[in-house]
């Protein structure tokens, strides 16, 4: 046998950047329709909402092929309002950031609009002293052509209902997850515990972040529902699936959240629902524009 060797390929940006430059191409001939639903309450226990929902989109054709639509949920912490502030400066700057970078690479576009909104946090929060721990979670889902991209740090989720099934696609930067993962506490165990609201990552809290980023395929009648553990805290997962298959978008926001309040509502609750219609495809004809539907 041969001495055997680790070879390293070196990543080739001209190649990646082609294949993004590909994907918006694709995603320009593609007409998704969704339907949006969104509720955020105070709760039963708190003085000030320090959740927040935004989402962003574009007319611009060539600004959605290329970008596409945005949605996030954050969560807020820090005492004097510290919170509230974190969690409106991550999602205006992480918007702005994020439209502003003109590449395709979608990927790269999210971690670098996430890091601007951590460094303004970060240095906001050593420059005035009653906002010291000022942080917040956040969740984004783009939609672009037939692809779903997801960014994540802390707690905050983002869930897919497709068919029957619900699937969690964020991982909880938290200390029981963490312990779950480890194998040192179970499931139910995670949730009984006084624990379970450490976050172990957040915005605002170093000068930098780990930002995890996700990628899925779209399929028609996929629902995504974002949340702040205002709601996974109270409600299960399969009841938000059942929510989610019952009725609208925006009556299910409605309906979670008032169930997340009849359980004690703990805690701040946010809920954002984005159901994918349904998918076309333009083809071009003699000059005319025409949508087919996926069949």
């Amino acid at each position: 046998m041969g001495e055997e060797r680790e070879i390293t390929a070196k990543i080739n940006t001209a190649e990646l950047l082609k294949e993004w430059e590909e994907r918006a191409e694709r995603a320009h001939e593609v007409v998704v329709n969704t339907l949006l639903g969104a509720k955020t309450d105070l709760g039963c226990v708190r003085e000030n909402n320090e959740d927040k929902f935004e989402f962003f989109q574009p007319d611009d054709e060539d600004v959605l092929a290329r970008k596409g639509r945005f949605y996030a949920v954050a969560d807020g912490m820090g005492g004097h309002a510290a919170g509230q502030i974190a969690s409106e400066i991550a999602l205006k700057t992480t918007i702005k950031a994020y439209y502003a970078d003109t590449s395709p690479m979608v990927e790269e576009s999210l971690r670098s609009a996430v890091q601007q909104a951590n460094g303004l946090i970060y240095d906001a929060a050593r420059a005035i002293s009653e906002r010291n721990g000022m942080g917040t979670t956040l969740t984004a889902l783009v939609i672009r052509g037939e692809e779903a991209f997801i960014a994540q740090v802390g707690d905050s989720r983002c869930y897919r209902l497709r068919g029957s099934r619900i699937e969690q696609l964020t991982d909880d930067h938290s200390w029981v997850n963490e312990q779950v993962k480890r194998g040192a506490l179970s499931q139910e165990e995670a949730e009984m515990s006084p624990f379970r609201n450490v976050i172990t990552r957040s915005i605002g809290n170093a000068p930098s972040v780990d930002v995890d980023v996700f990628t899925h395929e779209l399929e028609e009648g996929d629902e995504f529902l974002l949340c702040s553990d205002g709601l996974s805290n109270e409600v299960t997962a399969e009841e938000i699936r059942d929510a989610m298959k019952r009725t609208s978008p925006s009556q299910a926001a409605w309906d979670l959240v008032s169930l997340a309040l009849e359980r004690g509502g703990r805690d701040n609750c946010t809920v954002l629902i984005l159901k994918i219609l349904d998918i076309t495809k333009k083809t071009k004809k003699k000059g005319l524009s025409t949508l087919w539907g996926r069949g």
